[in-house]
C-alpha cells in the first residue's frame, strides 16, 4: 500500500543552466572582431606600401653617391695598379707604363 500522504512526484524536468550568449551575439562579436582585423589589415598595407615608396626613393637617391663611390674605387685601384707595374718594371729598359685614361666599357 502506498505510504501515508502519497508517493513523491516524479522529477522529469530537465534544469539545465545557462549555457551562454546567444547567437545573434555571438555573430555580433565575430563581425565586430572582423572588421576590426580588416580595419587593422587595411592600416598596415597603407603603412607598407609607405615604406616602400621611401625605400625606393631612397635607392634612388643614394645612386650618384653610390656611382662616385665605385668611380673613386676604381681610379684608387688603378693608380695602385699602375704604381705596382712601375715598381715592378723600373729595372726593364724600355718598358714605358702606358696610363688609360678612358672610361672602361663594359
Amino acid at each position: 500500500m502506498p505510504p501515508p500522504g502519497g508517493f513523491e512526484s516524479v522529477k522529469y524536468k530537465r534544469n539545465l543552466p545557462f549555457r551562454g550568449p546567444g547567437a545573434l551575439a555571438i555573430l555580433g562579436g565575430v563581425t565586430l572582431v572582423s572588421a576590426y582585423g580588416f580595419y587593422r589589415l587595411g592600416k598596415g598595407n597603407l603603412e607598407k606600401r609607405e615604406l616602400e615608396r621611401e625605400k625606393v626613393w631612397s635607392r634612388i637617391h643614394l645612386v650618384p653617391l653610390l656611382l662616385a663611390e665605385g668611380d673613386r674605387a676604381a681610379y684608387a685601384r688603378h693608380q695602385a695598379d699602375v704604381a705596382l707595374e712601375k715598381a715592378i718594371m723600373k729595372d726593364v729598359a724600355g718598358w714605358e707604363v702606358r696610363v688609360c685614361l678612358e672610361p672602361m666599357k663594359p
